[in-house]
């Protein structure tokens, strides 16, 4: 097993115990911790699109229309970020905690978690085809790695907690969270590849920034909310 894939499963669990955590000591504290990691995300999303603009900047010094032009999409770009973390991403979040169930968020939150290590574990001890030209280290055994490491997030809460009993539904819904989840990295590292960067940040070992962690998240937890208010 690689440093780097120890690392991962470490700052993983970190971060599972912090959310149980923040998950059982009040809807302030964890509407304050929502806040505080949408921030960073958020940061790291504008610095992606800066790197990615910034070319397009230096090439245009001395068209000031086409300057103009840029740095308007540049705080379009801002401001859609921003709308979609602060409004999309954290009220939903905020929701499935608050008036669902503060189990349910767990779920989501495991299930997304067991997607990313069964996608990294299998798609680098397998390998094989690429999955897409969008992040050549993404392939097929990777993604369905994803999804079978997904389902082990049912019997862990299904056999402990009465409120997630296993049927069909919760099959197909953890399935549509780990492909959601992917589709989020797959989102974010085509991003990542405009700007030519290999991480967001440095803040947590293994992984990079907090959006590397959370790049699935921040899709997963809007759709589920999303799901669940459609099969209600």
């Amino acid at each position: 097993m690689s440093k780097n894939l120890l690392k991962r499963i470490f700052t993983s669990v970190v971060l599972l115990i912090i959310l149980f955590i923040i998950n059982y000591n009040g809807s302030l504290i964890f509407l304050l911790s929502l806040i505080i990691v949408s921030i960073i995300i958020f940061d790291e999303f504008i610095n992606i699109f800066k790197k990615i603009l910034g070319p397009l900047f230096l090439k245009s010094n001395f068209k000031t229309a086409t300057y103009g032009q840029l740095n308007f999409k540049y705080l379009l770009i801002n401001f859609l970020v921003f709308i979609y973390l602060l409004f999309i991403f954290s009220l939903s979040t905020y929701k499935i905690h608050y008036l669902e169930s503060s189990t349910l968020f767990l779920f989501v939150i495991c299930t997304c978690f067991l997607s990313d290590i069964g996608g990294y574990v299998l798609g680098k001890t397998i390998g094989g085809k690429r999955l897409t030209k969008i992040s050549p280290n993404k392939t097929i055994s990777g993604s369905a790695g994803s999804f079978g490491f997904s389902l082990i997030s049912i019997p862990i809460f299904s056999y402990s907690n009465i409120e997630l009993n296993f049927n069909i539904i919760l099959l197909i819904f953890c399935l549509l969270i780990s492909f959601v989840n992917q589709l989020g990295d797959l989102f974010i590292s085509y991003l990542k590849r405009k700007a030519k960067i290999k991480d967001t940040g440095k803040i947590l070992p293994g992984h990079g920034g907090m959006l590397d962690r959370f790049d699935g998240i921040i899709f997963a937890l809007p759709f589920s909310y999303l799901l669940l208010n459609l099969i209600k």
